[in-house]
């Protein structure tokens, strides 16, 4: 059978795990360059894959006219047009499933989530690092008899910026760190009191751009900002694409367990995480970054984490297990990783 020449890859959601994507991508096309893909996503992750040659973007409109059964048979027609010859599927839930179904013919290969080991690491029954999310995605494409080697990353360049950025963030030559303190649920964030600790031990001799998403989280970091004159806040100021372009060129982001770690992973920046209820064992440790680079709660006091693979669960009294990550210890890390 003559390998594909066009490969359909679907991932859906979420943020961090599509940007996750993005370096597999890379080294797929760097070491087949005579195979096309096309990524089936939604449109406001478009800007992910921009700059990365064979590599092109199909829209899925799953809240509108590709919603339900019906919807997703109309978007495999579409699909189908493009003349795929396989399917990488990098999602594996219910929606790519249905998908899947269509498409009924085409070699499909779909991603082992490692549910099983996942919730042993839970469960306390063992404790010891999983595969990489990252692998995961390039075990697919091996499967479709494409191995893709993810230890030489290529990374784009930093994007350059005009005046419209710099007017907002300033032309001083202090090195830029970006924080994006918010996750998707609590028990994976860093207390606000604590940041703003971190914030004014580093305020002197860096520039601080704070990032974050939607109304609430852009109003307690614009008042956060107005204490401090080297912090700047980033969020609902710039397009996503904008935000990319910036975030490109950080010398350092510190995040959570939590989608800008990723976002920033892909551009090739040096990423410092903070994990709380959760854990890098799970997986997702940010692209070529090392768990020296993650600062993780204090098993000895909290012997359960990882408490859920997602932070979305934890047992009462861990509320505050990351608060044993102390300012200094993250005040101390982002200022070796600039050295």
């Amino acid at each position: 059978m003559p390998k594909p020449k066009h490969i359909l890859v679907i991932r859906l959601s979420a943020m961090g795990d599509v940007a996750m994507t993005v370096p597999v991508l890379r080294a797929f096309v760097t070491q087949y360059p005579e195979v096309h893909l096309t990524v089936l996503t939604q449109p406001f992750f478009k800007p992910l894959f921009r700059a990365i040659p064979n590599v092109s973007v199909y829209e899925a409109d799953i809240k509108g006219k590709h919603k339900g059964v019906f919807g997703l048979w109309k978007l495999s027609r579409a699909l189908k047009a493009l003349h795929f010859d396989a399917v990488a599927d990098l999602h594996n839930v219910l929606r790519s499933k249905i998908l899947k179904v269509f498409f009924f013919g085409k070699p499909i290969v779909q991603i082992d989530k490692g549910r099983q080991e996942k919730k042993a690491l839970v469960n306390g029954q063992s404790f010891k690092a999983l595969k990489t999310t990252h692998q995961r995605y390039a075990d697919v494409f091996e499967a479709l008899g494409f191995p893709v080697d993810l230890s030489q990353p290529v990374f784009p360049k930093k994007a350059k910026l005009d005046s419209k950025y710099l007017e907002h963030i300033g032309t001083d030559t202090k090195p830029w760190i970006g924080i994006a303190p918010f996750a998707a649920f609590e028990g994976k964030m860093y207390p606000l009191d604590a940041l703003e600790t971190v914030i004014s031990q580093l305020s002197n001799s860096y520039k601080i751009l704070l990032f974050g998403a939607g109304n609430e989280e852009a109003q307690t970091l614009e008042s956060i900002s107005n204490r401090f004159d080297t912090v700047v806040n980033m969020a609902g100021k710039f397009s996503f694409e904008q935000e990319l372009d910036i975030i490109s060129n950080l010398d350092v982001m510190l995040a959570m367990d939590s989608g800008n770690a990723h976002l920033a992973a892909m551009l090739g920046v040096k990423v410092i995480t903070i994990w709380g209820v959760t854990h890098p064992y799970a997986g997702f440790l940010p692209f070529n970054q090392s768990m020296d680079t993650a600062l993780v709660a204090d098993r000895k006091q909290y012997p359960k984490i990882p408490t859920s693979i997602y932070g979305n669960s934890f047992p009462k009294g861990y509320e505050n297990a990351i608060r044993t990550v102390a300012p200094s210890t993250v005040v101390s890390k982002l200022v070796a990783s600039l050295k």
